[in-house]
């Protein structure tokens, strides 16, 4: 699913418009993206947190040199899904692979 079919799901699921929903929709990701990235994390209960998350430098390869390097301690964002989040996949999961059984 891409934004423009997530757009169209919460739209038919409420009465507001395409363009309203377009709108809520960006300024979520904005907002989560920019309490992130000022060290917030961002939960929303039964979903998942977003964080940011430090990873240290390390020792690599060049793929085509097969030369050592390090890779410089980074920040990346992380999403760890919720619980509610995460029993709707597995119970998903476990139904749909019964049935090819």
């Amino acid at each position: 699913m891409n934004k423009g079919e997530l757009v169209d799901q919460v739209a038919q699921r409420t009465t507001a418009t395409k363009k309203q929903v377009d709108a809520v929709i960006t300024a979520t990701i904005e907002a989560v993206m920019d309490a992130v990235s000022s060290g917030d994390k961002v939960t929303l209960v039964g979903f998942g947190t977003f964080e940011a998350r430090k990873r240290q430098k390390r020792e690599g390869r060049n793929p085509k040199t097969n030369e050592k390097m390090i890779i410089p301690e980074t920040t990346v964002p992380a999403f760890s899904a919720g619980k509610l989040f995460k029993e709707k996949v597995a119970s998903v999961n476990s139904s749909s692979s019964s049935e090819e059984e």
